[in-house]
Formats: C-alpha cells, sequence, structure tokens
C-alpha cells in the first residue's frame, strides 16, 4: 500500500499540490506514478483535494487537520483503513511528481528483503556542491547500509580531503503497519528537535533504518522556481 500524504496549506508554496503540471495536478500525478506499482490512497486534510483525486480516480481520505508531520497524517489513514500489522506501508510525497518508479520499487524490494528492520528510505549519490545545501538532508551509513545519522549539514566531515562519496535522502519511507503506528508513538527527540528531521526520531530510539541506494533526478517542489526548473527539465 502507498499512501501519499498531502497538505493544501503548505508555507511556502500554498496549494502546490494542486499545480498543473502538463495538463495534471500536481498530486494526482504522484499518485498515477505510484499507481503502477501498487494501490495508492491519498490522505489529505481538506476536501478540495478530495474532490480533485475523485475527478481523476485516485482513492482519497479525510483525514485530521491537527497533524504535524505527514506520517501522523498517513498513520491515521493506516488506521482508518485497518491495515494489518504486517502490511507494507510506502510514504511518498505529494510534491514529487518526477520520482522515478524504480526508486519506489527498490525501496519495496529492500524492505521486502530486510523484515527485520524499522524503516526503509532511500539515498542517492550527491556533489559536494549539493552537500553544502541544508535543504538537501545527508544521510552517513554503516557497513550495513543502515543510517547511522541525517543532517542539515555536510556530514561526513571531510578533515583532510580524502576522496568521498555524500549521499542525499530522497524523502520517501516504507514501514510495517506496526512500525508505522510505533513510530508515531514514539517520544520526540532533541536532535529531530534541532535539525527539523523526524526520522531522527527512529535512530534516537535505537531503530534501525534500512537505507536503499537509487539513482534519481527528482526533487522536491518546495517554491514556485523549484515547480519552473523542474518542468523546464522533465517537461
Amino acid at each position: 500500500m502507498i499512501i501519499i500524504p498531502a497538505r493544501l496549506k503548505s508555507t511556502r508554496f500554498p496549494q502546490k499540490i494542486l499545480q498543473n503540471i502538463g495538463g495534471i495536478p500536481m498530486i494526482v500525478r504522484v499518485a498515477n506514478i505510484a499507481k503502477e506499482i501498487d494501490s495508492v490512497v491519498v490522505a489529505c486534510e481538506d476536501n478540495e483535494v478530495i474532490e480533485v483525486c475523485k475527478t481523476h480516480n485516485i482513492e482519497a481520505i479525510l483525514t485530521s487537520n491537527h497533524h504535524n508531520s505527514g506520517t501522523d497524517r498517513i498513520a491515521e489513514c493506516a488506521r482508518i483503513l485497518s491495515l494489518r500489522d504486517d502490511e507494507l506501508i510506502i510514504n511518498l510525497q505529494g510534491d514529487e511528481p518526477f520520482l522515478e518508479q524504480e526508486v519506489i520499487l527498490s525501496l519495496k524490494q529492500t524492505m521486502l528483503d530486510n523484515k527485520d528492520s524499522f524503516m526503509g528510505s532511500c539515498m542517492k549519490e550527491i556533489s559536494q556542491q549539493e552537500a553544502e545545501n541544508p535543504n538537501l538532508v545527508k544521510v552517513v551509513i554503516n557497513k550495513n547500509n543502515e543510517a547511522l545519522y541525517f543532517s542539515r549539514a555536510k556530514i561526513p566531515y571531510n578533515r583532510d580531503n580524502e576522496s568521498i562519496m555524500y549521499y542525499g535522502h530522497l524523502g520517501i519511507y516504507a514501514f510495517s503497519g506496526k512500525s508505522l503506528q510505533e513510530f508515531c508513538n514514539l517520544p520526540k527527540s532533541n536532535m529531530e528537535n534541532i535539525e527539523k528531521l523526524e526520522q531522527l526520531r527512529a535512530l534516537d530510539n535505537s531503530k534501525k533504518i534500512i537505507m536503499t541506494k537509487v539513482d534519481s533526478k527528482s526533487f522536491g517542489i518546495d517554491t514556485k522556481e523549484d515547480l519552473e526548473l523542474a518542468i523546464k527539465i522533465f517537461m
């Protein structure tokens, strides 16, 4: 099951998920990518999104408008749908309308191969210049491809100017139904509050996050400028 959390009132780019991309609203474009892989539901807080999804034959469920994160939203959606504890749930962001299907498939397979992991996510190789951008989250991993830390800072620190590979984090997550509900009930961590990265909550509570390396040119749409750039690149 793929659940796409959708918040209409984005601070930096209001109503971005309904922006027209090649004649299709952004949220619908994301859902259509995902529909080729698994069952898809949009979890949203606004009836306008519900109606747009219905028009395009996308299942959508109305959730509370008091959630602090998309993960909380998909957890409520999973409860409404009565998803099983062992259901594999992928949290796909509604602002990545050009995400490659191969990324979703890679994460799905990684979770099937690592059922002892609490959750999973994706990373891609990035340049040193890209690593300087605090909006592009970096991740460092151990030899088993498990996340050690996520940061907006450029990590690891390259003291001796060695040849090094930086990994950028893609905001797509996978949980079991059970681990999703558990994650939302974990206490928020100090590092999560400092970095404003909710995945640090899992690491702070000694939970294993398995990472899968993917090739992707996609990026999240946070501003109107991002949308204009994405359309120029991909359309």
